[in-house]
């Protein structure tokens, strides 16, 4: 059983247009460069630990990377620490990108 919930990119749009959430890229710095979903916060998953008190632990909380497998890992990780609205993108950026929604820069 995880601690955390499985969502598809469709989903996550929706989710983006209809509630706030903290949207978190868990991506090394260098996969960044690419783009990374608007409004998103990004902490590497190695500076999480470290990094994680930036983030409101009330929030409804959608983690991403590449794949979803590094932000699987995060949200169990945030999950250990007590927050509890936790999203992964099933397929990472890379199913967002494959369902034809858009990067922008990091800023």
């Amino acid at each position: 059983m995880t601690n955390y919930i499985e969502i598809e990119a469709t989903q996550l749009a929706d989710l983006l247009t209809s509630q706030p959430i903290i949207l978190l890229d868990v991506r090394n710095d260098d996969e960044v460069l690419g783009g990374i979903i608007a409004g998103a916060i990004h902490i590497p998953l190695n500076a999480l630990p470290t990094e994680y008190t930036k983030l409101n632990t009330d929030a409804k909380i959608v983690c991403y990377c590449h794949s979803g497998i590094r932000s699987a890992k995060s949200a169990s990780f945030l999950a250990n620490l007590g927050y509890e609205s936790l999203y992964n993108l099933r397929g990472g950026i890379l199913a967002w990108g494959r369902a034809g929604y858009t990067f922008v820069a990091k800023s």
